[in-house]
C-alpha cells in the first residue's frame, strides 16, 4: 500500500499525531461554539483553547519522548559494555515498540556474542597450555638428563607437537571461513567412491595413530566398525570435494570417539529433492545427544554432553577441542546446505543437506 497513509497502524505515532491535531481542531471549535451560544469574550476562548491544547500535546510527547529517552540510556550502556539493560515497552504496538524490541535483541545478541568471546579466549588458552606444558617437561626432563632422549621420548614430544599443529590448522580453517577467503569450488562427483575414499582414510589414519596417544582432531579407535551405505550406487553430486570432505571427516571423528567398544557407524547418503543435491547421515551407536543441547552442538569449543556422556567409549575416545563439528557446519554453510542433529532411536544422527546445482533451481 502507498502514498501518505501507507503502512497505518491504529497504534501508529502517525495515527497517535493524526488524533493530536483532529481532537486539538475539536477543542477549539468547540470553544468557539460555545463562546457564540454564552457571548464569552473571545480572549477567554483562545487561552483555555490554548491550555488545552498544550496539556493534550505534552501528554501526547511524554508518551513519545519518555521511551526514546530510555532507549538512548540503554543504547548509551550496551556501547560501554553493559549488555544486562533492556528497554521497557516492547510491547507496544507502534514504531517505538518495534525500535525497543530491535534494541534488546541487539542487545541479546551482543551478550551472547561477548560471552562466546569470552568463552573462546578461555577455551583456546586451556587447549594450548596442555600440549605446551606436556612438550616442556619433557623437553626439560631430556635437558635435565632425567629422561634419555630415546625414540619413546620423541614420540611423546611429537605427539604433542601433533596436538598443536593440529588444534593451529583447525583455528585457521575457521578464521579462514569466518572472513570468507575460502573458495567453494564445486564439482560433479561420484557419491560412492569419493565417501569410500573418506572412509578407508579415516581407517588409515586411525590405524597409523593408534601407537601415538590421540590428541585434538583425530580419533585413534581402531575398534569401531565403518559402514557405507549409498543408494543409489551410481549417485551423482555437485560441491567442493575438499570441504565437503572437512564435512564428513569431522563427523566419523566425533561419531567414532563416542562410539562404545566394538561399536558400528554408518555414512548413508542418498538423492537429494534438487538435481545433484545430496542427503547425508552419520550415525552412531554411543549415548546421544539430549534434546537440549541440539542447538549448541555446532558452536565453536562446544563439548556438551556429548562429549562428556560416553560411559561406554573405548580407548582414545577424548572430547576434541570441540572445533570439528564447528568446522563441519561452516563447510555445510558454505554451499548453502543445512546440518544439525535429527531424532534416532539409538545413539546419535547428524543430517547433511547439499543443495545441488543452484541454478537448475532458480
Amino acid at each position: 500500500m502507498s502514498g501518505p497513509f501507507g503502512g497505518l497502524r491504529p497504534f501508529s505515532i502517525k495515527t497517535k499525531l493524526g488524533t493530536l491535531v483532529v481532537v486539538s481542531v475539536f477543542i477549539t471549535t468547540g470553544l468557539l461554539m460555545v463562546a457564540m451560544e454564552t457571548e464569552t469574550e473571545l480572549r477567554f476562548i483562545t487561552v483555555f483553547s490554548v491550555i488545552a491544547t498544550l496539556l493534550l500535546t505534552q501528554f501526547v510527547a511524554h508518551s513519545l519522548t519518555a521511551p526514546l529517552d530510555e532507549m538512548n540510556s540503554v543504547a548509551r550502556a550496551v556501547s560501554h559494555g553493559d549488555y544486562t539493560r533492556r528497554v521497557r515497552g516492547a510491547d507496544r504496538r507502534d514504531e517505538l515498540g518495534d525500535v525497543a524490541t530491535t534494541i534488546n535483541r541487539m542487545a541479546d545478541d551482543l551478550e551472547a556474542q561477548d560471552q562466546q568471546r569470552k568463552e573462546l579466549v578461555a577455551n583456546v588458552s586451556h587447549e594450548l597450555r596442555t600440549p605446551i606444558a606436556g612438550l616442556r617437561a619433557v623437553l626439560e626432563n631430556v635437558v635435565d638428563g632425567v629422561s634419555a632422549a630415546d625414540p619413546e621420548t620423541m614420540r611423546t614430544a611429537l605427539k604433542q607437537t601433533e596436538r598443536l599443529g593440529r588444534l593451529v590448522e583447525t583455528l585457521l580453517d575457521l578464521s579462514r571461513l569466518d572472513n570468507g577467503v575460502v573458495p567453494l569450488r564445486a564439482r560433479r562427483f561420484e557419491v560412492w567412491p569419493y565417501l569410500s575414499g573418506v572412509l578407508k582414510e579415516a581407517n588409515m589414519v586411525a590405524s597409523a595413530r593408534a601407537g601415538i596417544a590421540s590428541g585434538s582432531g583425530s580419533h585413534t579407535r581402531t575398534d569401531v566398525h565403518l559402514h557405507l551405505d549409498v543408494t543409489p550406487p551410481e549417485l551423482t553430486a555437485h560441491a567442493d570435494a575438499e570441504r565437503l570432505h572437512q564435512v564428513v571427516a569431522n563427523l566419523i571423528d566425533n561419531a567414532v570417539k563416542h562410539s562404545p567398544p566394538h561399536g558400528r557407524v554408518t555414512v548413508r547418503a542418498r538423492r537429494g529433492l534438487y538435481p545433484e543435491s545430496l542427503d547425508l547421515e552419520v550415525l552412531d551407536e554411543g549415548p546421544g545427544i539430549p534434546e537440549s543441547e541440539w542447538h549448541r552442538v555446532f558452536e565453536r569449543f562446544n563439548r556438551g554432553s556429548h562429549a562428556n556422556a560416553a560411559p561406554h567409549a573405548g580407548p582414545g575416545s577424548d572430547g576434541g577441542t570441540g572445533l570439528g563439528l564447528a568446522i563441519a557446519r561452516w563447510a555445510v554453510d558454505l554451499h548453502g546446505g543445512h546440518i544439525g542433529v535429527a531424532e534416532s532411536p539409538r545413539g546419535c544422527r547428524i543430517q547433511v543437506t547439499l543443495p545441488g546445482l543452484p541454478e537448475v533451481r532458480s
